[in-house]
């Protein structure tokens, strides 16, 4: 017997339920995508994927090209990470979550999990271990990246941790055979990674609206402004500040934060002082967003937490349905039980269930 009293049988079949096994095979449709409920799945990864295709041209980090990272990097960045840590940083950080996000998109689609599975497993481990290695570059240039506020850094920090926390949390539940928690954690990855698309958004947007008020500065550095303009006297005539006697590239002057003036300083002080609320606004809103998917989808957790039941049953993880990190193991919900269990309990009362699968 085990922990749900029921017989150590490998498939418990009820004449009215569809096997467990039935419950792994979903209706075929076109990539699996059919239901409402997937498009904003479908929008988020799409989303992530050109995304990170539109950024591929940033490997090419310290590159002459218009679109390498030194060129198309924010005015002013690439003076702190053209060189030491910050160099090692941004590069691991690029060459890392920028493949990460083009191969973490095939990860939603549910026909590779279901006809290639160990497609599936393999493109997991990497989207893994290269999101966790992107962290690391994360952390190391926060203390530069658009200024590195203290809410940028804070920002950024808690990024990194709750994304580890969640891969590790997805990791740990496979390994137990919990399919229903891996599925959970690993989209709250995905959606907590993906953040850095819309803060983009979000920034861009605030800069358009704040250059319109004219009344927000910020400082830079008078090294960050060299790297902007050709010529030192192009800096000086505008910040004489960087020629009086005693003055470094440490020394800090005050730019106005603006788009209007077309102004490349300007323009890089305006993304900078919007970047922070930016991050902490798109932070918040994938946070809620996809713990409401996750909500609203319950039919595919409850679908996998049955498939999760039988292969644990057959790898002898115990206890069975929930072996990994569940509510009703470590918190006080109601003991789960399957659906055959169910079904003998309440013969004239449950339904048959419509296994479908929602992402």
């Amino acid at each position: 017997m085990d922990p749900n009293g029921l017989p150590k049988t490998k498939r418990p079949v009820s004449p009215s339920n569809p096997s467990l096994s039935q419950a792994e095979k979903p209706p075929s449709k076109f990539v699996h995508f059919w239901r409402l409920l997937t498009f904003p799945v479908f929008i988020f990864a799409g989303g992530l994927f050109g995304f990170s295709l539109a950024r591929l041209s940033y490997l090419n980090i310290a590159g002459n090209a218009s679109h390498s990272y030194a060129n198309g990097s924010s005015p002013g960045e690439w003076y702190w990470f053209s060189h030491g840590i910050y160099r090692i940083g941004i590069t691991i950080h690029l060459v890392t979550i920028l493949p990460a996000g083009l191969l973490m998109v095939w990860q939603f689609l549910p026909i590779i999990r279901h006809k290639f599975l160990l497609v599936h497993r393999i493109n997991g481990y990497i989207v893994v271990i290269l999101s966790l290695v992107s962290n690391v570059g994360a952390v190391m240039i926060v203390r530069r990246a658009f200024g590195g506020t203290l809410a940028t850094q804070a920002g950024v920090g808690l990024l990194a941790i709750i994304s580890t926390a969640s891969i590790g949390m997805a990791y740990y539940n496979i390994k137990r055979l919990q399919i229903d928690q891996h599925r959970a954690w690993m989209l709250r990855a995905a959606f907590y990674l993906a953040t850095i698309v819309t803060l983009r958004l979000i920034m861009i947007l605030s800069a358009l609206i704040s250059s319109q008020a004219s009344g927000y500065f910020t400082t830079m550095s008078c090294g960050e402004l060299f790297t902007i303009y050709d010529t030192a006297q192009n800096v000086t005539s505008l910040y004489p500040q960087c020629a009086q006697l005693g003055s470094t590239d440490d020394t800090l002057v005050i730019v106005q934060a603006s788009f209007a003036n077309g102004q490349a300083e300007q323009i890089g002080a305006s993304l900078r002082l919007s970047f922070g609320m930016a991050l902490w606004m798109a932070l918040f809103l994938h946070l809620v967003g996809v713990e409401i998917y996750l909500n609203l989808t319950p039919r595919e957790s409850n679908r996998l937490r049955q498939v999760s039941y039988e292969r644990q049953m057959e790898k002898g993880l115990e206890p069975f349905g929930s072996a990994g990190l569940t509510v009703d193991r470590w918190g006080d919900a109601e003991p789960w039980k399957p659906i055959a269990e169910v079904t003998m309990a309440n013969p004239g009362k449950v339904e048959k269930p419509r296994i479908q699968e929602s992402e």
